[in-house]
């Protein structure tokens, strides 16, 4: 079970002016399953998800990874009609934590939870609705689950909600409703939301007007949490000196690890910092081989094949084997 990131390429998209990324650069990406933020893949189970403050022994158990334990404990509980309980069943089943994965069983559980107001469960039986797999698909009542998730305070909810917003309404009247939950989300850390708080200020959309002292300041935000678009973009904004000082050093080291963290654009971008010298010392091996392992995920760049033509044999070999040593 994923969070739900239906739309960040394609928020970009929309937003795509005065957008950092050039369409030389990078080939066209899909939508990731998955979340860049250091979230649980589902969500999570904390004491505050699970539905209440139950300091007992399922919980507890669950936190030590005793996962069969924690099911045989909270199983009665949830047949007994125990929203938390039937929260937690749905996650370690949903998950295959200590059992075979059985999401249409999780589901079931989800959806009694869910029906009695926990904002995880909702959360989760929304993104059930909307995959169609495992429950009949209701994208209806996935976009009133979510909703409410969304209300109830549920950060990851609140970003999908405005995914869900602007997908259904494209545009600016979209984007302008989905903004508030963007804002949310991002003030409560979600580094997804923060992203997109950054491209929203950054082309003044949603309402907003353009502050590029306010996106990048965003766009910190979320590369700190290790989300390596926004480390590019923020790479290429210090080097550029957009939404305050140019800082060619710290530009360079944010597309670093933009690149190290396997950004394919970054890879590129970063091998064009050392071609020139720029925030770090030229190196004609590293630029190489950082283009190598770009061009080897799909990217082609004219000006790096030209830079690649005029080296030697002896540097060509010397840069496939940094590229290696790189992967």
């Amino acid at each position: 079970m994923t969070h739900l990131r239906l739309a960040l390429p394609f928020l970009v998209a929309l937003l795509a002016a005065g957008s950092a990324h050039t369409q030389d650069e990078a080939p066209p990406a899909a939508a990731p399953s998955t979340g860049t933020t250091g979230e649980p893949a589902t969500g999570g189970v904390s004491q505050e998800r699970f539905g209440g403050p139950p300091a007992d022994a399922a919980y507890g158990a669950f936190q030590r990874g005793l996962y069969m334990t924690a099911l045989n404990l909270a199983m009665p509980r949830a047949e007994a009609g125990d929203a938390a309980a039937q929260t937690l069943v749905a996650e370690i089943l949903s998950r295959g934590l200590g059992v075979a994965r059985d999401e249409a069983k999780a589901a079931k559980w989800y959806r009694l939870a869910a029906e009695q107001g926990v904002p995880e469960a909702q959360f989760q039986y929304a993104l059930m609705l909307l995959d169609g797999r495992f429950v009949e698909k209701d994208p209806q009542g996935a976009y009133a689950l979510m909703q409410a998730a969304a209300e109830a305070g549920n950060r990851l909810a609140q970003f999908n909600f405005a995914q869900l917003l602007v997908q259904r309404e494209p545009g600016s009247s979209g984007m302008t409703k989905a903004v508030a939950y963007y804002q949310r989300a991002a003030d409560a850390g979600l580094a997804d939301a923060q992203y997109a708080m950054s491209q929203i200020h950054a082309n003044g959309a949603g309402g907003k007007t353009r502050d590029d002292v306010e996106a990048r300041r965003w766009l910190l935000l979320a590369a700190r949490q290790n989300f390596d678009t926004a480390q590019l973009d923020l790479g290429t904004w210090l080097i550029d000196g957009r939404g305050g000082p140019r800082d060619l050093k710290s530009g360079f080291g944010w597309m670093s690890r933009a690149a190290n963290a396997g950004n394919v654009a970054a890879q590129n971008r970063l091998a064009k910092l050392y071609m020139g010298g720029i925030g770090t010392e030229p190196n004609t091996i590293d630029a190489a081989a950082w283009y190598f392992l770009a061009r080897r995920a799909g990217l082609k760049d004219p000006e790096m094949e030209d830079f690649l033509d005029g080296l030697t044999e002896e540097e060509q070999k010397q840069a496939l084997a940094r590229a290696n040593r790189l992967r």
